[in-house]
């Protein structure tokens, strides 16, 4: 019966596993949300709790019911959905069943695998002593046991930086009186609202336990600055830390040989945020540029903003860094977005827009896999690198629209709205891919919506 199910397991679409992970888990944590009773009456509907769950479980951050109506308990499964719906821990498990899939298949039946702390040598069945085979099922235990050795790697990574985070939030709170009041009065348990918060940055949900997420911790620097390093390093620098990881543990002769392959067969492993040495550099920088430009721009724009009314310097200059590294998909603020200018709302949509490991640093390829004559092609394709796509052109442009004008955007924010400039900055663009469409047919075409006719 086990083998049944195994088999029928390993048929089974890889994206029919995930929906019946995320479904199975969402349904479980509505139904152990309304069981526990909330703290405040009436109780949230029905439809409200399992939106609530889904949303947890698959980070999402979004939520029909204020987070202060939940009680403690509530709050504990909420934290629980959000640590098996983040993408660390999601892309562990996958990868500890990659590799119960590869310890199961018939190759490794045969193999006897002995380690030592230099190699490991292959003993296989007397009936099976062929060279070839040897040879095989020597490959596949290395990529066995590095699997194996880079799942527990995900797993000590998830639990050694989530609890640092959290004891580095619960020692903030026993020493800065201001944190901890806005906690007692909001009748908050302090260890909940680490678990929680640091659970969540971490897996870049964005949910808070309390109604007015971070904007109430906005003075509070010293909160601020712990919970940075959880957000970068739960998504956009999970990546080059992961490596750089296995990397430290290779240097310090910690399972050196099977930190050896993973460096050096990065493609062979296959494992979706194990990038290559030169990726993982240029998206580190990546990520650290976008945080500055971010900084940069919400500095400039809401420095004397009502969002950061009543800070001083080093509370806004940290508050700037927060802001800027929560674009990037974890959602946590600590000003109303509604009253932050428009210009700094387009970049923070191009900001959630982008994939978590998108690069814009050049990143060289193989040169043996460039021929010779096609020299050309290769400084060509070195100064493309740089060059943005057609959608970062126009959210450029709509950022500097919306600086230039954001006078008149506030004097009359009816005909020059966000909206408005976004419609017009594309139709533009439109226009001008249409113009650029002359050499095969068309003869004219104007912004102003004259009929194009074909030449000739």
């Amino acid at each position: 019966m086990s083998r049944f199910y195994y088999d029928l397991f390993l048929k089974i679409n890889p994206f029919f596993k995930h929906a019946l992970y995320f479904i199975s888990v969402s349904f479980l944590g509505f139904g152990l949300l309304k069981v526990l009773r909330p703290r405040t009456e009436p109780k949230p509907r029905n439809l409200d709790l399992f939106f609530t769950s889904v949303s947890a479980v698959t980070v999402s951050s979004m939520s029909t019911v204020e987070m202060e109506v939940f009680s403690n308990e509530q709050l504990i499964v909420l934290t629980i959905l959000m640590f098996a719906g983040g993408e660390v821990f999601t892309s562990m498990v996958e990868l500890h069943f990659w590799r119960f899939e590869l310890g199961k298949s018939s190759k490794l039946d045969h193999v006897k695998m002995e380690k030592n702390p230099d190699h490991i040598v292959i003993v296989s069945d007397l009936s099976h002593n062929n060279g070839d085979y040897n040879s095989s099922n020597k490959n596949l235990s290395l990529e066995y046991e590095s699997i194996r050795f880079l799942g527990f790697v995900v797993l000590g990574y998830l639990l050694v930086i989530q609890a640092f985070g959290i004891s580095c939030v619960l020692v903030h709170l026993s020493l800065v009186s201001s944190a901890r009041n806005v906690l007692r009065k909001k009748g908050i348990n302090p260890s909940t609202f680490a678990i929680f918060t640091v659970v969540s940055v971490f897996a870049s949900c964005g949910f808070i336990p309390t109604n007015e997420n971070m904007i109430v911790f906005r003075k509070n620097s010293g909160l601020l600055l712990i919970l940075v390093p959880q957000i970068l390093l739960g998504n956009t620098l999970f990546a080059p830390c992961l490596r750089f990881s296995i990397w430290v543990l290779g240097k310090i002769k910690v399972c050196e040989f099977n930190s050896e392959y993973l460096l050096k067969n990065t493609g062979v492993i296959g494992y979706y945020h194990f990038l290559p040495s030169m990726h993982s550099r240029a998206l580190a920088g990546t990520v650290l540029g976008l945080l500055l430009v971010g900084f940069g721009l919400f500095s400039g724009m809401e420095w004397n903003s009502d969002g950061l009314h009543g800070l001083n310097t080093y509370q806004k200059v940290v508050g700037g860094v927060f802001e800027s590294a929560n674009v990037r998909h974890s959602g946590a603020t600590i000003v109303d977005l509604s009253t932050v200018a428009p210009a700094v709302l387009v970049f923070f949509i191009v900001m959630m827009y982008l994939p978590p490991y998108t690069s814009f640093l050049p990143m060289k390829s193989n040169e043996e896999q460039i021929p010779a004559q096609q020299e050309k092609w290769r400084k060509r394709a070195a100064i493309q690198d740089f060059v943005l796509s057609p959608l970062s052109y126009l959210a450029i442009f709509i950022i500097a629209i919306c600086i230039t004008e954001r006078e008149r955007i506030q004097q009359d924010p009816l005909n020059f709205s966000v909206l408005n400039i976004t419609i017009e900055v594309i139709r533009v663009d439109s226009a001008h891919v249409l113009m650029s469409e002359g050499a095969s047919g068309l003869s004219c075409c104007y912004a102003s919506g004259t009929v194009c006719e074909p030449s000739g």
